[in-house]
């Protein structure tokens, strides 16, 4: 599964939560400034085209609908990312999140609560 450009995947985040939609839908909920809706039109038919939406047909008009769930396409990145930037360590990641400053401590104490739970199964 490749990695979604930044246009591909504001339109999967789209389509992902509406469920279906057409392309003028699409285009009404992207942020400003809107690409042309012939823009949006071509990305649609390339995600299509690799496997990431379906559509129905109502006449010429067209409804898109996901084909690759939401929670699919993020384990996938999210190991690619792992692997890339913390060499598949999740120990790595882990130490990355406690060494931030920016970390705030209740979601760090949430985190180890969640380590401990999976570790008591």
């Amino acid at each position: 599964m490749k990695k979604l450009t930044e246009k591909e995947e504001q339109i999967m985040q789209i389509v992902w939560r509406m469920k279906r939609a057409f392309v003028k839908e699409i285009l009404d909920e992207m942020e400003e400034p809107k690409p042309p809706i012939t823009t949006v039109s071509s990305i649609v038919r390339k995600l299509e085209a690799e496997g990431w939406l379906g559509h129905d047909a109502f006449g010429k008009t067209h409804r898109y609908f996901p084909l690759v769930g939401k929670e699919d396409y993020r384990r996938t990145y999210f190991r690619q990312l792992m692997q890339d930037y913390f060499g598949g360590s999740p120990e790595q990641l882990l130490s990355f999140f406690v060494e931030d400053q920016e970390s705030d401590p209740e979601e760090l104490a949430r985190l180890l609560r969640a380590i401990k739970e999976k570790d008591d199964q």
